[in-house]
């Protein structure tokens, strides 16, 4: 009796730690997801507004990519958590298939004969009667954590050709869309950039902010379109203008203890970066040690200042529609082993390059958390 009390209480807890989110099931969900993206990019090539079927397709490959790994990390995570569970019960898993083996293999009468006589073989006969389809309930749910191990293994080893199916079509949509828009026509233009002038700008400035400064006092010669509307009411609603996590918050100290007024994220090689509302393009290149710098004015007067690009995309005077791509982060796609391993050891860090990005009204920083979507409170 003892025995079935241990292995009762023992084998209760296997397979009743389910994972929250099922990783085999969110890992399939991406490979779906990439195979969807694969169908956009095929309707893109004939799509009459190229761009942005293209930055539609980009995205979802980022998407599906982003969720792979995310499944591939907790399919990891849940492996590892089934086999620590398992191999510290080994024993008393054995004893309970010993038991289970021996009520199942033999059907002999005098198997359930109590050496106390026939009161004795009775009530062991009803603890058996009640014992039994605990012990099946419990050899279920072992029977459950085993193939949920094997699946999840099977998910990983499987998981190659998927990423790399992903990343050559990820690949496949960033070269065709920077194509497309090279060859793009027809966005409105608001005035024509003065070069001369943004290179003297260039040679006096020592600050990124110096320069955004430079850039507001700058009045361009109007082509005669109208102002963009206000988007004020969009504060805090402005989505980030790529897939990110924060890195840094506005006034936070990096490594070195310098302050910026701006937000700092962490994003993935060869990342997306698009406007996050409508706005003309005042200035794209390099600046200082920023690498490419983007700079947006959703409205007069409102800059929004991305840095650390590594291509940009548009011409300056342009007005952009939102969402409309203006640029990919730098970095290189990791290799799969790279990616299998990081999911593996359930880090996931692979998020390698940054983007700095500060909003000035005017003249003056303000909060960028005050008009883009980050969770400032969570």
């Amino acid at each position: 009796m003892r025995l079935f009390a241990l292995l009762l209480s023992v084998l209760l807890g296997v397979g009743a730690a389910h994972a929250e989110v099922d990783a085999a099931v969110t890992a399939r969900d991406a490979a779906d997801k990439l195979e969807q993206a694969s169908i956009s990019l095929q309707g893109a090539k004939t799509s009459r507004n190229r761009v942005k079927a293209l930055t539609q397709a980009v995205q979802a490959y980022e998407e599906g990519l982003s969720a792979l790994r995310e499944g591939l990390r907790k399919a990891a995570i849940r492996e590892k958590q089934l086999d620590q569970q398992l191999k510290s019960q080994e024993n008393e898993i054995a004893r309970l298939l010993g038991v289970l083996q021996s009520l199942g293999g033999n059907s002999s009468p005098t198997l359930l004969l109590h050496p106390d006589g026939p009161e004795g073989t009775a009530r062991a006969g009803m603890i058996l009667a009640d014992i039994t389809p605990a012990l099946d309930v419990q050899a279920a749910k072992l029977r459950e954590s085993l193939e949920e191990v094997q699946i999840l293994a099977e998910l990983q080893q499987g998981a190659a050709d998927t990423l790399q199916n992903g990343l050559d079509g990820a690949q496949a949509a960033r070269a065709a869309l920077a194509k497309a828009i090279s060859d793009r026509t027809n966005l409105p233009k608001r005035f024509i950039e003065d070069p001369v002038q943004t290179a003297l700008l260039i040679a006096s400035t020592e600050t990124l902010e110096g320069f955004a400064s430079g850039l507001t006092e700058m009045a361009p010669e109007p082509e005669g379109l109208a102002s963009l509307p206000d988007i004020s009411h969009r504060k805090g609603n402005l989505p980030l203008p790529v897939q990110a996590e924060i890195l840094r918050r506005p006034g936070e100290a990096d490594a070195a203890g310098l302050r910026r007024p701006g937000l700092v994220l962490a994003a993935r090689p060869n990342a997306l970066v698009t406007s996050p509302a409508a706005a003309t393009i005042r200035y794209r290149g390099p600046l200082l040690d920023y690498g490419n710098v983007m700079v947006l004015e959703p409205q007069p007067g409102l800059l929004f200042v991305f840095a650390g690009l590594e291509t940009v995309y548009g011409d300056v005077g342009e007005v952009v529609p939102s969402g409309a791509p203006v640029g990919l982060m730098g970095g290189n796609d990791p290799e799969i082993g790279a990616i299998l391993s990081q999911s593996s050891d359930g880090s996931g860090q692979d998020r390698t390059e940054t983007l700095y990005i500060e909003v000035r009204q005017g003249k003056t920083p303000v909060n960028p958390e005050d008009w883009f979507q980050t969770n400032k409170d969570g």
